[in-house]
């Protein structure tokens, strides 16, 4: 898959099928979407292309608004790949863009540079400035420049008729990571540097990765989970846990904790991307060190269990 990024060169693809849209944690939903692109293209014999942006569009126009990312950018352009798309064109959302005419938008980026041939999106699409181009305006402008509008349904699953970012927000949220990764289609996630905690874990032989607090992804509900620490392309086994250390009590704030199952590794100010497949347990409060380090271990050999099947899977 290639990627481009702005400034754009004056041709990015000479014939392809489009979809356009935000992508964030690239959803089976999204998925969908992508995968009906590079079914198009290929019966077309020309390229699947989609459209994203570097950044939710709320960050610029109601930051106050703007839910935090399911993943990171990298990790979107990761998981887009696994689709078969062809190329990728990242927009960098900033005052330029926000303020470009829909009409301008489809001209620059759809038909000059991208030769949009076909162009895929839902029902509830909008583009352009305050949003003001939708469905019906692409059309026109399809009917104009060549290319035809193709509208999607919504796709359920899972126990919903809309797979949507926000109900997969609130389930990792809630700590239910793995109706979210159904839905998903992979697990939950959050990515950020490793930074020096107070070697607590360490003390206790439970050595963990702190995530920095700016870490991009949604953090899941305070307890216990069986998961992955993924670096540098090697993917490890871990047990992590989300708390204030309430057992401590000096500790400001939540942290994302991964201590990596048998296995020394150094991970200080390397950026580490921490998936969340099972939650063990709630956070406890313990009277005691013996008795927060007995549990610990039974976490351990728990998060051993869960993921011994996985593992098994490749």
């Amino acid at each position: 898959m290639r990627i481009v990024r702005e400034p754009f060169p004056d041709v990015i693809s000479a014939a392809s099928v489009v979809t356009i849209g935000k992508f964030d944690g690239v959803h089976l939903g999204h998925r969908m979407v992508l995968r009906e692109a590079v079914g198009r293209a290929h019966a077309l014999g020309i390229e699947s292309a989609a459209v994203t942006f570097d950044r939710n569009p709320l960050a610029l126009l109601r930051p106050e608004a703007c839910p935090p990312a399911l993943v990171s950018l990298q990790r979107r352009l990761e998981l887009i790949a696994e689709t078969g798309i062809d190329v990728v064109a990242v927009l960098t959302f900033d005052e330029r863009r926000a303020a470009e005419p829909a009409e301008d938008f489809v001209d620059e980026v759809l038909v000059a540079r991208l030769g949009a041939r076909v162009v895929l999106v839902g029902a509830d699409f909008r583009f352009g400035a305050a949003g003001r181009g939708d469905v019906a305006m692409l059309r026109r402008l399809g009917e104009r420049h060549g290319f035809e509008t193709a509208l999607l349904p919504d796709v359920g699953g899972e126990g919903v008729a809309r797979i949507s970012t926000s109900g997969i927000r609130t389930l990792i949220a809630e700590g239910r990571v793995a109706e979210a990764a159904a839905r998903l289609g992979s697990l939950p996630a959050v990515t950020g540097v490793v930074v020096h905690g107070n070697a607590r874990g360490r003390a206790l032989g439970f050595p963990t990765a702190n995530l920095a607090g700016d870490a991009v992804g949604v953090v899941p509900a305070d307890g216990v989970y069986a998961g992955w620490l993924s670096v540098d392309g090697e993917r490890l086994p871990a047990a992590i846990s989300v708390s204030d250390n309430p057992t401590f009590g000096d500790v400001a704030a939540r942290r994302v904790e991964a201590y990596v199952l048998d296995r020394e590794i150094d991970l200080y100010d390397r950026t580490v991307t921490v998936e969340f497949a099972e939650r063990v347990r709630g956070i406890e409060r313990f009277d005691s060190v013996d008795a927060l380090v007995e549990r610990m271990a039974a976490d351990v050999d728990a998060t051993r269990a869960l993921l011994a099947p996985r593992t098994a899977r490749g």
